[in-house]
């Protein structure tokens, strides 16, 4: 996909100001401050009219987050000079655009505030009586093409977003339905080799074909068609073992019981069974070699889950909360004086202590809970279904837990640790790293507060 680069379309939009009189754009600039408020609640007005944007955001969100947020953009955007370093101001709107695609806003709802918000303040400048009739053109001309330039940065952006969230939103899909792909390529190899030899030894002893075991009826065919299907879905195997489990199933099978098929024609249909079933086989091992990006989602020392399915997974629990009314916590952890049992007992110890900490915590959370490492010595929790009390209660005896565990240390030695954990619960906001920061700074005052104590958000 092409995209124009920061300093290109910090060019473009000088070369758009270099367009229209100085005097001119400092008047818009300061009519845009000066009426920033009413445009901010014209723009949510008309959006919060729109039943699909009403179930992104909500009215209080609108007051007491996004309002004064839309003020200061306004007022930014149009204060924009000639002279000035317009390069972190085409950052911001990349910005805006990669939290639109991460609360998944549907494009046209931002497109249609912006038409309403150029409306609204071409009219400013009709009414403000400062401009003459060729200046009101020229003013709302100037307010058209910058909208419409933030608009096509912020539309790039998000663009490229969405597209790598649905890319990584597929493979999480993958993730829950084949979460160990070793086990489960071992598990459905074996199912499907069970039932070629059960249909085999059934041929052998002459069973009738209506008792022949069906390759669909089978584990692997019950796994493929309600599971596996789903999971490998789009790849080119997936029509090919379902079209082969039919020719099995509706014709090969029942073939069997031609009373006056001669032993040519039986042979030659239990090689054709059997060369589908050797097919179905290879397309298998095709489609699991196929899904390395799924192993990519897990931390490589520790199993756990890492940043990759992080925005997958936290979208997915928001809108969850969201359309039932539930609530969910993120427990931001850290192993206190990390960096210590590196520089003392070397790195190989600091592996184990990880590994052994991974098993803990998931050993102490609950098969909706999702455990991610997201670096070093720093881990994140997201624990469904519960109110702020439960949530500092897991928290709480999580630190106790790890506290009270003697690590085990190469050369049989042993070591104590304790963890700093800040816990933010979901407050409604449609940007999930809301919920990331508020539990961040959680955490920071539980390092500051003495660590090996749990902090709860309180802003």
């Amino acid at each position: 996909m092409f995209s124009f680069s920061t300093e290109q379309l910090a060019l473009e939009w000088r070369g758009l100001l270099q367009r229209f009189p100085l005097d001119l754009v400092e008047r818009v600039g300061g009519l845009a401050i000066r009426h920033q408020v009413a445009l901010a609640d014209h723009f949510y007005a008309c959006l919060l009219s729109d039943a699909a944007a009403s179930k992104l955001i909500s009215h209080e969100q609108v007051k007491t987050q996004l309002h004064s947020s839309l003020c200061g953009w306004i007022a930014k955007v149009f204060a924009a000079r000639d002279g000035d370093d317009l390069k972190p101001l085409v950052a911001q709107q990349k910005h805006v655009g990669q939290v639109h695609a991460r609360i998944d806003v549907p494009i046209h709802l931002v497109l249609r505030g912006a038409r309403h918000l150029k409306e609204r303040f071409a009219q400013f400048v009709h009414d403000d009586g400062a401009f003459s009739e060729a200046e009101q053109l020229e003013a709302a001309r100037l307010i058209q093409l910058v909208v419409d330039l933030t608009m096509e940065i912020m539309g790039q952006t998000y663009s490229s977003s969405h597209d790598r969230y649905s890319r990584t939103q597929e493979a999480y899909r993958l993730f829950a339905v084949v979460q160990n792909v070793a086990t489960e390529r071992q598990r459905q190899r074996a199912a499907l080799l069970d039932w070629e030899n059960k249909l085999m030894f059934d041929l052998a002893v002459g069973q009738t074909a209506a008792l022949l075991p069906r390759i669909g009826a089978s584990e692997f065919g019950l796994w493929f068609r309600h599971k596996g299907a789903h999971a490998f879905g789009g790849m080119d195997e997936v029509a090919e073992i379902l079209k082969s489990m039919r020719t099995i199933d509706e014709v090969l099978i029942p073939g069997f019981s031609r009373e006056d098929a001669t032993p040519l024609e039986r042979s030659t249909r239990l090689r054709e069974l059997r060369s589908l079933a050797q097919a179905i086989g290879l397309g298998l091992e095709a489609m699991f070699r196929q899904t390395n990006e799924l192993e990519a989602g897990r931390d490589a020392l520790t199993r756990l889950l890492n940043r990759k399915f992080l925005p997958v997974v936290l979208s997915k629990e928001l809108a969850y909360a969201r359309q039932h009314d539930t609530n969910f916590a993120v427990l931001a952890l850290d192993v206190d004086h990390f960096k210590s049992i590196n520089d003392t007992h070397g790195h190989e110890a600091g592996d184990l202590v990880l590994q052994q900490l991974a098993v803990l915590l998931s050993n102490n959370s609950r098969a909706g809970d999702y455990i991610f490492r997201l670096g070093g010595e720093e881990f994140m929790l997201l624990l469904v279904d519960l109110d702020e009390e439960a949530a500092l209660r897991v928290a709480e005896n999580m630190r106790q837990v790890v506290e009270n565990e003697q690590f085990d240390l190469p050369g049989e030695h042993k070591l104590s640790l304790t963890l700093s954990i800040g816990v933010a619960m979901y407050d409604g906001h449609p940007d999930y790293q809301h919920v990331m920061r508020r539990a961040d700074r959680a955490l920071y005052r539980a390092k500051q507060g003495g660590r090996n104590r749990v902090a709860a958000a309180r802003d």
